[in-house]
């Protein structure tokens, strides 16, 4: 029997060849290791929370919440960064230019989908240039007046409005805010002319309108309770396309008004390009936060209902809230320099 020889040069290629493989292999099974060991090493040092709100308000009060918590179950610090200031634009911007390795993260407010309709500019890219981790929960507006104002139901004030155009005047905490888009989302599906009365925060608005300086407002559930509860306002519908447990008898304002909902929320975000396993583990987190006792009573007392869910999820609402509150703002003429 006769063999074949082979060439020299074809037998150290094929050698080379399998060094190669060999190589590959190893490299492949030594990348996996690292991605295993980076899965489950996060956090290995502080974590900062951002908030784009002074101290004391609820924006404040659940990231110190949520540290407390990310402090207990990681055995890692995690501490609260308050930076107020631009209409929220200061702390976001913040989230933005972070590293993004989870390890700077943000509360999202209500303004987070309306700013791009504010503001001519922003320095950052609200769509682009964060990835939302998960949305907390929400919570509605009353639309509320003065207890001699004229109209005790939506449909009443409708058709007042209508027939007296630029008559009736709404209070909020600001151009803006919930209070102000909760206002103009009723003008305009309503089609009326209200006239807005901005102030420097909801509770000099509020003041205003128990003493009948101004005629109606949109506000927080928990910020009107006591004053519906006490005789010194009137609430004429709720912000929900339901009747609100909190508040059994109040009908929605989208019985009169077809379409109208308004509801304020919370959430938390990173920088874009933070790693999906860093992401997956800080949702999951979270939303096991959500299901604590103390979170569930913290959350029913401010009229809070939690939503939780995943990074997709939370993507969606934001994505959301932008596609329905931009437009608000700008055809209002909302801009703020």
């Amino acid at each position: 029997m006769r063999h074949r020889s082979i060439p020299c040069q074809q037998l150290e290629e094929n050698f080379m060849k399998t060094i190669s493989l060999a190589a590959l292999a190893m490299v492949a099974v030594t990348a996996t290791g690292f991605a295993a060991t980076a899965q489950t090493a996060y956090p290995e040092k502080t974590i900062t929370i951002a908030v784009a709100y002074p101290p004391g308000g609820f924006n404040d009060q659940v990231a110190r919440m949520i540290a407390e918590d990310f402090s207990e179950r990681w055995d890692q610090t995690t501490v609260v960064d308050n930076r107020p200031g631009g209409g929220t634009v200061v702390g976001t911007d913040i989230v933005a230019k972070a590293d993004p390795d989870g390890y700077t993260i943000g509360i999202s407010p209500f303004a987070f989908g309306v700013n791009p309709g504010l503001f001519p500019e922003l320095p950052y890219d609200s769509r682009e240039d964060f990835a939302h981790v998960i949305v907390l929960g929400d919570a509605f507006n009353v639309l509320v007046a003065h207890p001699e104002f004229e109209s005790n139901t939506v449909a009443e004030l409708v058709e007042y409005a209508k027939a007296n155009p630029g008559d009736i005047n709404y209070a909020s905490a600001g151009n803006g805010s919930s209070n102000h888009l909760s206002g103009e989302l009723f003008k305009s599906l309503a089609g009326l002319d209200l006239v807005h009365i901005p102030y420097g925060g909801s509770a000099p608005a509020r003041t205003d309108l128990v003493a009948g300086r101004v005629d109606v407002m949109f506000d927080n559930y928990t910020n009107v309770k006591e004053l519906i509860e006490a005789g010194n306002l009137k609430a004429l519908g709720v912000t929900l396309t339901e009747e609100s447990p909190l508040m059994p008898g109040v009908p929605p304002v989208s019985d009169t008004v077809e379409g109208y909902e308004v509801t304020t929320w919370w959430g938390v975000m990173a920088p874009k390009g933070t790693p999906d396993d860093v992401i997956a583990k800080l949702n999951e987190a979270l939303n096991d936060f959500l299901t604590k006792p103390k979170t569930k009573e913290v959350f029913a007392n401010q009229g809070i209902t939690e939503i939780g869910g995943s990074p997709e999820d939370a993507e969606a609402f934001v994505s959301g809230q932008m596609d329905k509150w931009i437009p608000v703002a700008e055809s209002a003429n909302m801009a703020v320099d």
